[in-house]
């Protein structure tokens, strides 16, 4: 069982910055795959951002590509996303998942987070 809980989430304007924390609980983090979502108002969840077990292997989608940085810390069970150059339709509540499988990850991860609104005002 995996406890997913982000932070980090506010009111930013446009061209500004925000750091996403998602923090696990467990003591096997370093076995899962972490992944970013987010979901805008009217719309579906979508893939934002992926990142393998050791953090060695990173995946974007294509619009926040140059932008949006994803990494983790395996000693504090935390993986972050570093939101820079951001945009109004960036808007959305933001979601932490988790699975043990890099390509499910990305699609279905099994674990999620309750998520943490991002609001970009231009």
């Amino acid at each position: 069982q995996v406890q997913l809980g982000e932070s980090g989430g506010g009111l930013v304007q446009a061209g500004g910055s925000l750091r996403l924390s998602c923090t696990a609980s467990g003591r096997t983090f370093s076995s899962y795959c972490m992944g970013w979502f987010r979901q805008a108002p009217g719309k579906e969840r979508e893939f934002v951002a992926a990142i393998n077990w050791t953090g060695g292997t990173t995946y974007y989608r294509d619009s926040v590509k140059g932008r949006f940085t994803v990494s983790r810390d395996n000693a504090k069970n935390t993986v972050y996303l570093q939101m820079n150059s951001l945009k109004p339709e960036d808007t959305a509540v933001y979601y932490c998942a988790a699975d043990l499988n890099i390509v499910k990850v990305k699609t279905t991860p099994y674990y999620w987070g309750q998520g943490t609104q991002v609001t970009v005002s231009s």
